[in-house]
């Protein structure tokens, strides 16, 4: 996974990949078929032990704002201990374009962690009358904006002022559809 997650999958050969498991290429072949279905185990992989978590931590939440505060202050946390950035919203940019079917997937993790913020706002008790006009899934899907924003402006080496006010943003944007 390191491999894909620092060079991505086209200049990760298979010969980095057998020697980053300290296995042969005939090796890898025989466990995984192809480079293609280690990299899509390694995103499944990486979506478990990252965004999974993350989301259900998030449903877990007693409070939906704090557990989206939570969400995007550990989002950005991560983002300064670990500059590669997310291996998700890396692979959106070099994989999705040409791969239709991994495009898919990541399409599908994407629409998972937009899920994930949805129901937290679906959770949130209604201000006196404000709800009616308020669209749950929009609003999700501009904090799912946010995520990328911060991953991709972590990988280049964002700053982190810029990192925190997109988190910040993200969460006003649940405390206004909230009514607060």
């Amino acid at each position: 996974m390191d491999q894909f997650w620092r060079h991505g999958y086209e200049a990760t050969s298979v010969r980095d990949l057998a020697s980053a498991m300290s296995i042969t290429g005939a090796s890898l072949y025989n466990a995984f078929g192809d480079k293609r279905s280690l990299f899509r185990h390694c995103l499944d992989a990486y979506l478990d032990t990252y965004a999974r978590r993350r989301i259900a931590e998030l449903d877990a939440s007693d409070d939906p704002i704090y557990g989206i505060r939570t969400f995007f202050d550990g989002l950005v946390e991560a983002s300064f201990k670990d500059r590669r950035g997310c291996l998700l919203v890396n692979s959106a940019m070099e994989v999705a374009p040409w791969d239709s079917e991994m495009a898919a997937l990541i399409q599908a993790s994407l629409r998972e962690i937009e899920d994930g913020f949805h129901r937290a706002l679906q959770r949130l008790p209604a201000a006196a009358g404000s709800r009616p006009q308020r669209d749950a899934r929009a609003t999700a899907r501009q904090m799912l904006s946010a995520v990328i924003a911060l991953r991709v402006l972590a990988r280049a080496g964002g700053d982190g002022d810029r990192l925190r006010s997109i988190a910040r943003s993200a969460v006003a944007l649940a405390e206004d559809w909230h009514g607060q």
